[in-house]
């Protein structure tokens, strides 16, 4: 798993397993959001999968997909609200991270 900060509070990484969410709580983070529609690949796993066991181990997750149509206006209003409401640091993931840093990146016009 290889974690990439963005800003302070930010980082990004590639898909995460259910395996990996310890080292994710070890390394601080307090909460998680995944940028991969369910079901873009055939071994990734669900994001329920993800939550529930992220939740057990005290870590917020939210689901906010980025898909064929690329970072749309919604999404970006929702990641919006989940860096405002969420605990930081937060853990943004997709299938390689590029997802979860262009969505961060378009979010910094309307937190300023």
């Amino acid at each position: 798993m290889d974690l990439r900060p963005v800003t302070p509070t930010y980082s990004v990484a590639g898909q995460i397993s259910v395996e990996d969410l310890a080292a994710i709580k070890a390394a601080g983070f307090q909460s998680i959001v995944c940028h991969r529609p369910d079901d873009e690949a055939a071994d990734q796993p669900s994001f329920d999968s993800i939550k529930q066991a992220a939740e057990a181990l005290g870590i917020e997750a939210r689901h906010i997909p980025v898909g064929p149509m690329g970072v749309t206006a919604d999404a970006v209003r929702l990641m919006v609200d989940a860096i405002e409401e969420m605990p930081q640091p937060m853990l943004g993931y997709c299938r390689s991270g590029a997802r979860s840093t262009a969505i961060f990146q378009h979010t910094e016009h309307l937190r300023n």
